[in-house]
């Protein structure tokens, strides 16, 4: 889906001069939205690689201190997202248990930041779908011989739809992030203009406070037609009843 933007930047730049002149050269919004759809796809992915068999977990499983886990999966879901940026800063500063790797101010921090948001979304919404399926579902996968996997993969195509809405508000909860990617980014670019780490939610905030509001309307109109394309992707995938 990364290698779309530069036909999505292809359709605004053809639109866009009829109403504005950019300051920037379109080398600043081709980066930009490729960093955006980088960063917040990458952790969506990894996220839902995650969120999904700790949601089978714990939906399947009958263990003492169950409900904490459910209520800290919960709590997850509205995290202060400058909280999040904090801790990740934190983290990857060279006093922190990763400062040896080189992460500050990388895209790799934006997207650390980003799993922490978007995986106890993915989990919760993931886990209300697992546990609504009917357990004859189950019930009937271990009477035909199915081993755990063969239950699990069984439980998972009937609460598929339920799992696209999680993607989807996980994917909601990443792309629109500001607080926590401008704190562990930087909002960082080069001197020709192309981003290192800013992206649509941070250049649309920063155009804005410097005046430049048609720019951050351009790019707010960007970010909308990228999300109703990925939603659309996903709804197709999840069979439209999402």
């Amino acid at each position: 889906m990364i290698e779309t933007a530069p036909q999505v930047v292809l359709i605004v730049e053809h639109i866009t001069p009829l109403f504005i002149n950019f300051p920037f050269d379109w080398n600043y919004i081709q980066s930009i939205i490729y960093v955006s759809l980088y960063v917040s796809l990458t952790a969506v992915l990894i996220s839902t690689l995650v969120s999904l068999p700790i949601a089978m977990f714990v939906g399947f499983s009958d263990f003492h201190g169950k409900q904490l886990v459910v209520a800290v999966i919960n709590t997850g879901m509205g995290f202060p997202s400058v909280v999040v940026g904090l801790i990740v800063l934190f983290a990857v500063s060279n006093q922190g248990p990763l400062g040896t790797f080189d992460l500050m101010f990388t895209k790799e921090a934006m997207i650390l930041s980003q799993i922490i948001l978007a995986a106890p979304v993915i989990t919760g919404i993931s886990l209300a779908a697992v546990t609504s399926v009917d357990d004859g579902v189950r019930d009937a996968a271990y009477a035909m011989g199915g081993t755990r996997l063969d239950v699990a993969l069984a439980t998972i195509k009937e609460a598929r739809y339920g799992i696209a809405t999680g993607i989807l508000a996980g994917l909601g909860r990443a792309i629109s992030e500001v607080g926590s990617v401008l704190i562990v980014g930087g909002n960082i670019v080069r001197a020709d203009g192309t981003s290192v780490t800013r992206t649509l939610t941070t250049a649309i905030q920063l155009e804005a406070r410097q005046g430049r509001f048609e720019l951050a309307m351009i790019l707010g109109a960007v970010l909308v037609i990228l999300v109703l394309i990925i939603n659309g992707i996903v709804l197709r995938l999840g069979g439209g009843r999402t």
